[in-house]
């Protein structure tokens, strides 16, 4: 097989994009193919939450603009288990995009820049000395598998499987109205497993409404999920015909980023971030250093390996630690209490659940002091 592509990216979605993006961006003259089962614009089963760090990615890759596809949402308010209170406005205001718009809006930016997009569904790799073969068709110099959560690239490397208490279930859809058309709602509830009910207000009118949970052991049927959501949000029910629901891989699964020509990001890698649910900002990080690295031919896979590792490394070991706290109700009725008392403590739980912060002394301080009152 004598044509051979520089890269091939299985799965178009945010990280997928990204990572061609990025190796675009950097070598301009790259055979880039984008390989999807999807026919874009395609469905994403997603809250559609687009956090500003997450925008501040797309733009870092020269895709301008895409803040106009929903308009900002300046609030986000928090209730806990214990009924605790948090309203403020973020730092940055998020936006909702319905996933159909925004993956889309990616990918054809991708095309533009010069990466080719085909329709295929891959089923096997092959991994040879200078090249990585696809169903026996399509032959790259590196692989990145970013397609999700069922990632076939990934199940194809030999990684394990993430583990029920490091995966998340929910599900989502589509509600008339939202709570709140300028906060981001969301409603912890009690319950063994942390869990919590969403409403983010879409474009135009209605919300993407949701719950999950964040340990696949305590998830239960479909219905039980939407019963649960109707408890926690009344009036705000979804279409039944919308309602999807799905699995996130949490970063708490143990990480496999492998040597050689194959690199996994995004849902892919799993990368979900377990305190909130929230993978697209990961998705696109991950993607962008995918991209870099994949330009280093044979060396690509220790080069994402050790470039995850620098950028990600302390925002996942707090954010176990965290996970391993939000288990505890009172442990996030006092999060959410110091949250309300003071900004920065509301502001470091942002970036840690939507963006890759990490936890201050001082905010967890605040959240101590908080236990100990209401001791």
């Amino acid at each position: 097989m004598d044509d051979v592509v520089d890269l091939a990216v299985v799965g178009a979605g945010p990280a997928g994009s990204a990572a061609a993006l990025r190796a675009l961006q950097l070598r301009p003259d790259a055979r880039v193919l984008l390989v999807d089962a999807a026919e874009f614009p395609r469905e994403k089963t997603c809250g559609d939450g687009i956090a500003a760090h997450a925008l501040d990615l797309v733009e870092a890759l020269g895709v301008p603009g895409v803040s106009r596809l929903g308009p900002p949402v300046p609030r986000m308010r928090l209730r806990s288990p214990g009924g605790r209170v948090v309203e403020r406005a973020c730092a940055r205001p998020n936006r909702v995009v319905p996933r159909t718009v925004f993956d889309a809006e990616l990918v054809a930016a991708a095309v533009a820049r010069g990466a080719r997009l085909l329709r295929h569904r891959v089923r096997h790799l092959e991994m040879g000395p200078d090249r990585v073969v696809l169903d026996g068709a399509v032959a790259a110099r590196v692989v990145i598998g970013a397609d999700g959560a069922n990632s076939t690239v990934r199940r194809l490397l030999g990684a394990p499987a993430a583990p029920p208490s490091a995966t998340a279930v929910a599900v989502r859809g589509y509600a008339p109205t939202a709570v709140d058309p300028d906060t981001l709602v969301i409603e912890f509830a009690r319950g063994p497993y942390p869990a919590y009910a969403w409403s983010f207000p879409l474009p135009g009118g209605g919300a993407n409404v949701g719950f999950g949970v964040f340990d696949k052991r305590g998830s239960g049927s479909r219905t039980e999920l939407v019963a649960a959501l109707r408890a926690l949000l009344p009036g705000h029910e979804p279409d039944p015909a919308s309602v999807r629901g799905h699995h996130l891989p949490l970063f708490t699964t143990p990480r496999h980023h492998p040597d050689g020509r194959v690199l996994l990001a995004g849902d892919a890698a799993a990368l979900v971030n377990p305190l909130t649910g929230e993978g697209i900002f990961d998705a696109l990080a991950s993607g962008v250093l995918a991209g870099r690295a994949a330009l280093l031919g044979a060396a690509a896979g220790a080069a994402h390996r050790a470039a995850m590792r620098q950028t990600f490394e302390r925002h996942h070991a707090h954010g176990a630690v965290l996970a391993r706290l939000l288990r505890r109700p009172r442990f996030l009725d006092a999060a959410v209490h110091a949250a309300a008392r003071r900004q920065s403590v509301f502001d470091a739980a942002v970036d840690i659940g939507l963006g890759r912060g990490t936890a201050p002394l001082s905010a967890l301080a605040h959240v101590a002091l908080s236990c100990a009152a209401a001791a």
